[in-house]
């Protein structure tokens, strides 16, 4: 069935339809709050409120964007408030090993052991980096740079101007880009 029926339908009340919405949508949700929360019990938490949102605003979805930029916009609502009422940043890696996000196994065996050795450590490198930024630049950083939303698509879900999320998105870039030169400076 088409997304927009999906949601006309879920909008009059249809709880299959409601349903069928959380199931094509549950793992991107639950994907993205991860990245920002790193941590799998806050992921999950977040993916519940947002569904829960989902529930008792989809009558105010007016269908001017798709249902998933309103949603990336719902869990990073939902994220940035987490992060501010907690009074440290405690975040986890993504090698934590109650992480459960599926990444696809090197099929490749031109790669050889010493070249998967250095990305991973140039992942975690980057991921430790990532750590660091404040939510509201991991949000943007994370919205633009690692799901491709377009600047103009990551203003409107973080309810931002282009010209702000342009400049969280330079500020992140850049303090990724000197933390990252300060791990290099030392190897």
């Amino acid at each position: 069935m088409e997304e927009e029926k999906l949601i006309a339908l879920a909008q009059s009340g249809d709880r299959k339809a409601l349903s069928e919405l959380v199931k094509l949508y549950e793992q991107t949700v639950y994907n993205f709050s991860f990245k920002i929360c790193r941590n799998k019990e806050k992921a999950e938490n977040t993916m519940q409120e947002t569904f829960l949102s989902m529930v008792k605003s989809l009558n105010q979805f007016s269908g001017q964007s798709k249902l998933s930029t309103w949603l990336y916009r719902v869990v990073s609502n939902h994220c940035l408030m987490l992060a501010r009422s907690q009074s440290k940043h405690e975040y986890s890696s993504f090698e934590d090993d109650n992480a459960s996000i599926d990444e696809k196994e090197i099929a490749d065996w031109k790669v050889t052991p010493d070249k998967v050795t250095e990305n991973v450590e140039l992942k975690n490198m980057l991921d430790a980096a990532i750590q660091k930024l404040p939510a509201e630049y991991r949000v943007v950083f994370l919205l633009r740079d690692v799901e491709g939303f377009s600047t103009e698509e990551t203003a409107k879900m973080v309810e931002l101007s282009v010209a702000a999320t342009k400049s969280r998105l330079h500020r992140a870039r850049s303090f990724l880009r000197n933390e990252l030169n300060k791990v290099l400076a030392y190897e």
